[in-house]
């Protein structure tokens, strides 16, 4: 019969940040374990607070499955003799084996027939595999820092108080350092922090609530989020969303109880982001917007404990928070005094990166290529954008920036709107940097977009220039990031940037910095982007043979690529394409190699020669429209009119002829043909079978 065991690991206060993933970790961490133990197992949840982590497996077999091994011996040709009787071969391996040779079997294997033995061993049970089994468990457990404490040895996130373990309602006895495991938790460290002795889960979860702990994190964001609602509501306004913050709180409170504070009216002169930025980063407050969209005078602290006196703690908070909004009110006045493009040079004294120089530098670098691609695909900004450009770091040196460097690129925008920059030059210096994250907002005007753009190319490029690309999991400069950005706002914006010029553009300005060839680097990047948009696609459900035979044909076009992609994928689900796409393979695997000339019409023996030569000359001209119009559905149509005229060739006329003009001038119109279907895709690339 299974049972169930429930474990707590009880600490110091652990960060908020380390508890999601460990949570997460725990879960499947048991879960392989006990796999690897041939225990069965069903549900298994985690719950954690500050102070603790706890898990609780479902339906765990009460003894490991036996096993069955079959152990290979000698040759049958070495282990029995003419006769029929065991040799001495047969007897040692039997008696290695501690069974009798009549207990042998014969099988057959890839090397021929031998003789084996099966052992079934059965399994220890699971009361008694488990002490043995969690001390490693729990140490085990991954954090982004650990810590040793007293005289022990040991380490983990923060130092361990108790362990709670019971596995079908027994207590489970080992021990973690110097603290043995029992069956007891605690409460809340102030409200109730004497032992309570549980059975199983269910008991748990409700002797903590008794004792004032929500262990369930789900449950806990729940309420905190009911109560900041409320709290909101008493106030008449709404809270700012936040989901991180939420988060947060969640995790630093065993039980969350929520007081509005207030602020002096005089501190709404601030920018927005900056209260906002200032309440939740200094003490993980909320903030709060009226009706009408402004912010209001209040903000909503997060307790950890249930207050007798709200008024006290309140100005507690008040108080607190009154200093920190006077810092930022001081930043932000000095910071007003002087304007944003007096800031610029200060930039040469910030060092972006030791082999890529200055941030000015960096700066001077990225405009030109932003001005550049500002000629090819918006002209009519070019001023615009060599502003932004200039100015979009300048806020770097600024005080604000400084205790808030989550707030660059906001108070950029700030700063430029006093100083009186005109206004696509001033949201630039903010959208220039979108997206920040995979879900973040995209930039939606072309002068961020192309600042945005030019940016991360010089980032990239240089990055890769000096030997800093991606490896494995490790990516500390963000360059997969920054490379899906480009590829997302080219698509939002539908801009058709030659990425190989660009490339090309970013390392020339960088070829006083860069130790690799401009050749090696430009190769690097571009397959770099390739896969990214490889993926990208793929995630957005694109077939895997579709992506990969559009983007073997080229993809310096980031937008045209994607395009392709869905055309193909559309004409994919005809009834005609496999015989539509055998005939293109069949034409491409020909023409493959094939040297270029001209077609001589004068050299056709038969009909269907003339025929594909005539319909190829029309098809080139639709697909000629249809490419200068970007009807990528059209150039489909267009050479999918080719399939008859193909099939026929092929049926009627000898390719390889003895005659080596005739052949030469077959091969030179089936390359022609390939050579417009690549064009579209390599169609070489797509199953027909």
């Amino acid at each position: 019969m299974a049972k169930e065991l429930l474990l707590e690991i009880g600490t110091e206060e652990i960060p908020a940040r380390f508890l999601p993933p460990v949570l997460e970790e725990m879960a499947a961490s048991f879960r392989k374990m006990l796999d690897s133990e041939r225990i069965g197992v069903g549900e298994i949840l985690t719950w954690g607070t500050p102070r603790r982590l706890a898990l609780v497996a479902r339906e765990v077999a009460e003894a490991q499955a036996e096993v069955t091994q079959e152990i290979i011996g000698p040759p049958k040709a070495v282990a029995v003799d003419a006769a029929g009787q065991a040799t001495p071969a047969a007897a040692g391996f039997a008696r290695t084996q501690g069974v009798p040779v009549s207990d042998l079997i014969e099988v057959d294997t890839p090397r021929g027939v031998y003789l084996a033995v099966k052992k079934s061993t059965s399994g220890r049970p699971t009361g008694e595999r488990l002490p043995e089994l969690l001390p490693g468990f729990i140490l085990g457990l991954s954090f982004p820092k650990s810590m040793r404490w007293g005289s022990e040895t040991i380490t983990f996130a923060r130092p361990i108080h108790w362990i709670l373990a019971r596995y079908g309602g027994a207590v489970v006895d080992f021990q973690v350092g110097d603290v043995t495991s029992g069956g007891e938790t605690r409460g809340h460290r102030f409200l109730a922090p004497q032992a309570v002795a549980v059975a199983d889960a269910q008991a748990y979860v409700a002797a903590l609530k008794a004792a004032s702990v929500i262990v369930d994190p789900a449950a806990r964001r729940a309420l905190l989020s009911d109560q900041l609602a409320q709290a909101a509501a008493g106030v008449k306004g709404e809270v700012v969303p936040n989901p991180g913050l939420l988060e947060e709180n969640t995790f630093l409170v065993e039980y969350p109880s929520v007081v509005v504070g207030n602020f002096e009216d005089r501190f709404l002169a601030l920018p927005d982001a900056v209260l906002i930025t200032s309440m939740r980063e200094h003490q993980r407050y909320f903030s709060l917007r009226g009706a009408d969209g402004r912010l209001l005078p209040h903000f909503i602290a997060v307790n950890n404990t249930l207050t007798r006196n709200p008024d006290v703690v309140r100005q507690g908070h008040e108080r607190v928070i009154r200093a920190r909004l006077s810092d930022a009110m001081f930043f932000f006045q000095e910071d007003a005094k002087t304007p944003l493009a007096q800031r610029v040079d200060a930039l040469k004294g910030v060092v972006f990166h030791s082999l890529l120089g200055t941030s000015y530098e960096k700066m001077e670098r990225f405009r030109e290529l932003a001005v550049s691609l500002s000629r090819q695909l918006a002209p009519e900004l070019g001023d615009a954008v060599a502003r932004a450009a200039t100015l979009c770091k300048a806020d770097i040196v600024t005080e604000m920036v400084g205790e808030f460097p989550s707030l660059q690129g906001a108070m950029g925008r700030q700063y430029a709107r006093l100083s009186g920059e005109p206004p696509e030059v001033a949201e630039a210096l903010f959208t220039h940097y979108l997206p920040r994250h995979a879900d973040d907002e995209l930039p939606p005007d072309k002068v961020g977009a192309l600042v945005g753009l030019s940016d991360r190319l010089d980032t990239i490029c240089g990055c890769f220039g000096v030997g800093l690309s991606p490896t494995g999991a490790a990516d500390p400069y963000g360059l997969r990031r920054h490379a899906l950005a480009i590829i997302r706002i080219l698509r939002s914006q539908q801009l058709h940037l030659d990425l190989v010029a660009a490339v090309a553009a970013a390392l020339e300005l960088l070829k006083d910095k860069i130790s690799r060839t401009p050749e090696e680097t430009a190769l690097e990047v571009l397959d770099f982007f390739q896969t990214r948009l490889q993926r990208l696609l793929l995630a957005e459900g694109f077939d895997h043979e579709t992506v990969i035979a559009v983007l073997a044909a080229g993809c310096r076009d980031v937008v045209d690529a994607a395009d392709k992609v869905r055309a193909l994928a559309a004409v994919r689900q005809s009834p005609e394409f496999p015989a539509l796409a055998t005939a293109f393979k069949r034409v491409i695997n020909i023409a493959q190699g094939a040297e270029p000339g001209e077609v001589d019409p004068l050299l056709f023996e038969h009909p269907e020669e003339n025929l594909l030569y005539e319909s190829t000359e029309l098809m080139e001209l639709e697909v000629g429209r249809a490419l200068e119009s970007r009807d990528y559905p059209g150039v489909c149509r267009a050479l999918a009119s080719l399939r008859g005229p193909v099939d026929a060739f092929f049926d009627r006329v000898m390719v390889m002829a003895e005659d080596a003009r005739l052949r030469r001038n077959r091969l030179a119109l089936l390359l022609r043909i390939s050579r417009t279907f690549l064009m579209m895709a390599d169609f070489s690339k797509i199953t027909t079978s």
